[in-house]
């Protein structure tokens, strides 16, 4: 009896244990920084390299030397019918964390950041499948039709008034956004991972000097690229100069750090606290002469 009950117990715990591992293969774990990412660079997009490729935005991603710009490129579709949903930084508890991107039949919610060419924050405009092909949108991707043959044109007009380069959601300085109900619905859709040249591609940026957020200042020589890991040649697009500070300093919408900030509300206080000294001695002061004045009479 005691073996059944010792078996049973044996038998349920590995029935737990694998609920568990197929529950985990279904998170995307991802990291946390104390220190907000750059803004986002201005850079154009190069020209799509063909049928069924969908554009994944740049991005800052985190590193053991710090942030550096992940080149926003063209990727064959895993599968027909599935579209990319960014990862974005959110601010939360205190950390900057990483939300990874995914595939899915849905765009679900990427922080509201507006990371262009379709990608205004909310959904994607650069296109949809109508079939098993992917119909390109003009106005938004940049596409050559001699040799991508489903277009469209459809101006994507951004509702957003503020219309900035900031690289975060939530936090001083992020996007305020919160998941409509659409993206809430895609979020619980069955998702699959970024393919293993988008992984190849993210490890060739991370080991490449010239793109950490250190060595180009928020410019990355390299801001764009036709196809994963190709850093060189005619199809590399680079940003355009913008002012930039270091993250380790400024937040990337340009505003004060958390430490930077409670500093300046410090002096602040002090400083209204002086005033307030000197107008109190100026009161008394007058008013002493004026009782000096009065005993003389």
């Amino acid at each position: 009896m005691r073996n059944v009950s010792l078996l049973r117990w044996l038998l349920l715990l590995a029935g737990v244990l694998l609920v568990s591992s197929a529950a985990l293969a279904q998170v995307s774990v991802g990291i946390s920084v104390h220190v907000g990412p750059p803004a986002l660079p201005v850079y154009e997009q190069p020209a799509c390299p063909g049928d069924g490729f969908i554009w994944i935005p740049g991005y800052w991603y985190w590193g053991p030397d710090g942030y550096f710009w992940v080149p926003g490129t063209w990727v064959i579709a895993p599968r027909v019918g599935v579209l990319w949903t960014p990862g974005y930084w959110g601010w939360g508890g205190g950390v900057y964390i990483w939300h990874p991107g995914y595939w899915g039949p849905h765009i679900g919610f990427y922080g509201g950041i507006n990371y262009g060419f379709g990608y205004t924050g909310v959904g994607y405009a650069g296109g949809y499948w109508r079939g098993g092909a992917f119909v390109y949108n003009r106005a938004v991707s940049n596409v050559n039709v001699t040799v991508v043959h489903n277009t469209y044109n459809q101006t994507v007009i951004n509702n957003n008034v503020t219309v900035n380069r900031v690289s975060y959601s939530g936090g001083a300085g992020g996007v305020a956004a919160r998941p409509t109900p659409a993206e809430q619905s895609a979020a619980r859709e069955q998702h699959i991972a970024p393919t293993t040249l988008q992984s190849q591609h993210e490890r060739a940026s991370g080991a490449n000097r010239a793109l950490l957020a250190s060595a180009n200042h928020g410019t990355p020589a390299i801001a764009a690229t036709a196809k994963p890991g190709v850093f060189s040649g005619r199809d590399v697009v680079s940003a355009r100069a913008v002012p930039w500070q270091s993250a380790a300093c400024r937040t990337a919408s340009g505003q004060t750090s958390a430490a930077e900030q409670a500093r300046a509300k410090r002096e602040k206080q002090r400083r209204r606290s002086r005033r307030r000294a000197a107008i109190a001695a100026d009161s008394g002061s007058s008013h002493v002469a004026r009782t000096a004045g009065r005993l003389r009479h």
